[in-house]
């Protein structure tokens, strides 16, 4: 393709693609290797330019398959654009890049999975939907490992995102052994990328709006409460709720339009 940003870049045959579902596949220069994206494109997007476009992290042993074909993500977004609570979005479900159980979203020193979800899937997303652009609104959110990932980003990149959240989020990097099975020096990132607290206070005078939320019977619920505690008492504005469920597709599934909601509240805001 002329004048991408990818060496590569595959893009699913619109005459087989399916509820609004599309593929995409990039050789990604911040991973050195081929990774892969799952878009929902809302028909309604068609004749739009600059539309929204909501990133979705998936936990630990997942793909980026994962949010649409466990969760029901796309048909979340196109139920509440049916009834125009929120507009018409674009998400964009990339891979983690498929290191070991989950690769939190990291920069590791060969493989930077950090910069391949803040600069290759916008751009990704950019080249294979014609109604999103530079300019399109940017928001971020995720689910367990996908959730320390989007909130820390978020803080660490606080100009790219319009507002960000998370749901049943890990928020330190320590609590990587309750998911994971690669001992934690083999991630090789750097001590101030490992805690979320820490990655929202370095830019807390310039954060996006915040939101994240937790099951009550979550085994990450007591984490989610302290970190709500801790930006409370740094003055960080935030949304925090807790709802019934567990670390489950159900509860995520059920709370993304939750999510959704917010992000498109945003969006009036300014």
């Amino acid at each position: 393709m002329n004048n991408s940003q990818f060496r590569t870049i595959e893009i699913s045959d619109p005459r087989f693609e399916h509820d609004c579902l599309r593929w995409v596949t990039v050789k990604s220069r911040a991973l050195q290797h081929r990774a892969d994206l799952t878009l929902f494109v809302p028909p309604q997007a068609g004749s739009l330019k600059d539309v929204p476009v909501v990133i979705l992290l998936h936990g630990v042993y997942g793909s980026h398959w994962a949010w649409a074909l466990k969760g029901g993500a796309h048909r979340t977004a196109a139920r509440l654009i049916e009834a125009r609570e929120i507009p018409p979005m674009v998400l964009a479900m990339p891979s983690d890049g498929l290191w070991g159980d989950g690769s939190g979203y990291l920069p590791h020193p060969t493989h930077n999975f950090e910069l391949w979800v803040v600069e290759d899937v916008p751009a990704a997303v950019r080249e294979s939907v014609p109604s999103v652009s530079k300019q399109s609104p940017l928001f971020i959110n995720g689910l367990s490992m996908g959730g320390f990932g989007a909130l820390r980003l978020a803080g660490k990149y606080p100009d790219k995102f319009r507002a960000a959240g998370g749901h049943s989020s890990m928020t330190r990097f320590d609590q990587f052994p309750m998911f994971v099975e690669e001992p934690l020096e083999q991630y090789q990132s750097s001590p101030d990328d490992r805690s979320v607290l820490e990655a929202l206070l370095r830019n807390r005078g310039k954060l996006p709006p915040l939101r994240f939320d937790c099951g009550t019977e979550d085994q990450l619920i007591q984490f989610n409460r302290e970190l709500n505690r801790q930006l409370k008492d740094a003055g960080i504005k935030h949304v925090y709720e807790e709802f019934p469920g567990a670390h489950s597709w159900p509860y995520w599934e059920a709370h993304l339009a939750d999510m959704l909601r917010f992000f498109a509240a945003q969006l009036t805001k300014r």
